[in-house]
């Protein structure tokens, strides 16, 4: 259903400090899947919406905050397949909408705001039964996008020339997406994610989703939790520098939330020697980059 505006291609990222290491850095283009639909928001969002067609469902329910990709992406897809949408937004209304908010409304998304304490139990009956009262049957995806056909989705970021790498990384938000290239991998090479957010609460809810995808454990993988910035959406000068000088040098875009934080792991593993000489790298660009200019102000 979800059309492939531009095949996602490898790129080898040369740079100094790669070529003192002797270590070869690549990045996979994810990004340019889609205009809107982009990265890894597309994989996750490609079943789901397969399935939402399949039992008749018209109007998409999901959450997320004021600078969400998901609900960028996720109103960009009902428009472009036809289903009406609606996003219920964590916090206050502010107007004017930021351009997360206005594209959304602009792609005919309704907008319904929850406080934040009601945010917080968003799974619970009793704040999903009202939201069904009010507007009728509609296919709920979870905050993020992540469930097991999004991870079925993100095992495709994986071919068998991803296979070759001796790490394939990837950020870390809701886990979807690193389950799904684990899964993707099948035992070959190590998966490297870098959380986007604060706590170590992230390999168990990998653990978990990949115990609901998969038959039979895979332990080629791990999540570094020291390059979040203070947590997520936490942001700070060294961060924009790092991605200004990325996109300066290689015409690569990263955002602050997601891409930039993996890359500069990655880099600051690579300078400080833990990868070993020869050693292929692939990192993934998974979109996100709608809410850069926002971020910045």
């Amino acid at each position: 259903m979800l059309k492939i505006y531009e095949e996602p291609v490898i790129e080898e990222v040369y740079d100094e400090i790669t070529t003192e290491k002797e270590v070869r850095l690549f990045i996979k283009r994810e990004d340019k899947i889609h205009p809107y639909i982009s990265g890894n928001k597309w994989r996750k969002l490609k079943y789901n919406l397969e399935y939402a067609r399949q039992q008749n469902f018209s109007t998409l329910l999901t959450f997320g905050g004021a600078y969400s990709n998901h609900i960028y992406a996720t109103a960009a897809a009902a428009k472009e397949y036809g289903f009406k949408s609606i996003g219920i937004i964590r916090g206050e209304e502010h107007l004017p909408l930021n351009p997360t908010l206005s594209f959304a409304s602009q792609q005919g998304m309704h907008l319904h705001y929850m406080d934040r304490s009601t945010y917080r139990r968003k799974h619970d009956t009793e704040v999903i039964g009202p939201l069904t009262e009010k507007y009728g049957r509609f296919y709920l995806l979870p905050e993020g996008g992540t469930n097991l056909l999004a991870i079925k989705g993100a095992s495709e970021i994986v071919n068998e020339e991803v296979r070759q790498f001796d790490y394939v990384c990837t950020p870390v938000g809701t886990g979807g997406t690193i389950a799904g290239i684990i899964s993707g991998m099948n035992g070959r090479g190590r998966v490297m994610g870098f959380s986007a957010l604060k706590g170590d609460f992230l390999k168990h809810d990998v653990q978990k989703l990949l115990q609901l995808y998969e038959k039979h454990p895979l332990t080629n993988w791990d999540i570094k939790t020291s390059y979040h910035f203070g947590g997520y959406a936490k942001v700070s000068p060294v961060l924009f520098g790092f991605i200004d000088e990325i996109y300066k040098k290689h015409q690569i875009p990263l955002d602050p939330i997601y891409t930039g934080k993996m890359m500069f792991g990655i880099y600051d593993m690579i300078r400080s020697g833990e990868f070993a000489p020869k050693t292929k790298i692939l990192t993934i660009h998974t979109g996100g980059l709608q809410g850069v200019e926002g971020m910045r102000r």
